[in-house]
């Protein structure tokens, strides 16, 4: 499980716990979580892409 998939998961965690206890920091903190795994995730598959792009030439 990479960063990005491991920040989704603690953000979805938050922001359902915020959402149950009515805490609105937790759950928009939550969203930034998720949101930070998001970008780790694209990052990483163009990182991906342009390395094997690289190796192709």
């Amino acid at each position: 499980m990479g960063d990005g998939t491991a920040d989704e998961l603690k953000g979805r965690t938050k922001e359902a716990a915020g959402d149950l206890t009515g805490d609105k920091d937790l759950k928009r903190e939550g969203k930034v979580d998720r949101a930070t795994g998001t970008v780790k995730d694209k990052v990483g598959d163009a990182s991906d892409k342009l390395k094997d792009a690289i190796r192709r030439d």
